[in-house]
């Protein structure tokens, strides 16, 4: 690792070109990006849940011309105005392959299509081809401070994964990079069966797709999750309202909302908790695991990854 690496910022800014586009289930399509960036982008097989950052092109097509070299990509990517800087959205890694001919990013992209949920990032998936380029902001390589990953189960003998389509990308890369004896269980609530997608988990962790068949977000994961930690008392789950301009994002060692963190909030017992997707759920759900069943909060990372009938930005 050269010096330069990490005195840099931890975020490099790719400009990437769709090579493959698969329509991997009714409400995912798998897209493959490369480009010369990537040479740059990322950490193998040290990828868990990382937060990426997309830039989908404006009305006009054309990308902002930003300077990639810029440890600045915030604020050239703000100096440009509404209509030509085009939408930026956030999402996880689902592969980082390194080959001889360069690397490659694939992402899965969710389709929320439907009347009033879709969004700039949803219709440019729906309809992306070979050739077609974004922008995207991920981790630098080599850097020993990796930013965007929250996953740190730490020296817990069990982990508890549990998400939303949302989440499925990041839960499937947490799985496929985690060591081999890892042991525990995953919960994702996915719209249909058929959107039920292979993961290489270890074969010490379970992994428990929950089709919603037409039911509300939650309604299939809530109970399932609370029934297995034993929480017998929800017989009427009422998902919270997840108020305010921000997502829930609370993690043992970071508190959106500004509650104290324990001394030892890096410590998770005998189990850690991952819990990510739409933030109305993951409040309710991180209610009862805290105030109802008494889980210490430094063995939880919540994360709200959207908001129902909110467009987010960023």
């Amino acid at each position: 690792m050269s010096a330069e690496t990490q005195t840099r910022s931890p975020f490099i800014l790719a400009r990437a070109e769709v090579r493959a586009v698969e329509r991997v289930s009714p409400n995912f399509v798998r897209i493959t990006f490369g480009g010369d960036d990537f040479d740059r982008f990322g950490t193998p097989g040290d990828v868990y849940d990382v937060r990426i950052k997309i830039v989908f092109p404006p009305a006009s097509g054309a990308l902002p011309a930003i300077d990639r070299d810029t440890d600045d990509w915030w604020g050239a990517y703000q100096a440009f105005g509404e209509e030509e800087r085009g939408s930026m959205r956030t999402y996880s890694v689902r592969e980082l392959r390194v080959n001889p001919e360069g690397t490659e990013v694939v992402v899965d992209f969710v389709l929320h299509l439907e009347p009033g949920l879709t969004g700039p990032a949803s219709l440019w998936a729906s309809a992306a081809q070979a050739g077609d380029e974004v922008l995207i902001v991920g981790p630098r390589r080599g850097r020993e401070s990796r930013g965007g990953i929250e996953y740190a189960p730490g020296e817990a003998s069990k982990i508890v994964l549990v998400g939303d389509e949302t989440a499925a990308p990041a839960i499937a890369r947490i799985l496929e990079d985690a060591p081999r004896d890892t042991r525990g269980i995953a919960f994702i609530e996915v719209p249909v069966a058929e959107d039920e997608l292979p993961i290489d988990a270890p074969s010490g962790v379970e992994v428990h797709w929950l089709p919603r068949g037409g039911a509300a977000h939650g309604q299939r994961l809530l109970p399932t999750v609370l029934d297995f930690l034993g929480d017998t008392g929800h017989q009427e789950i009422v998902v919270q309202d997840a108020e305010g301009e921000d997502l829930v994002w609370e993690t043992p060692i970071y508190s959106g909302s500004g509650e104290d963190l324990a001394d030892d909030a890096g410590t998770h017992g005998d189990r850690y908790f991952w819990i990510a997707g739409e933030s109305g759920v993951v409040t309710t759900l991180r209610r009862h695991l805290v105030k109802d069943l008494g889980i210490d909060r430094a063995q939880v990372a919540f994360m709200g990854y959207w908001r129902r009938g909110v467009a987010m930005r960023g």
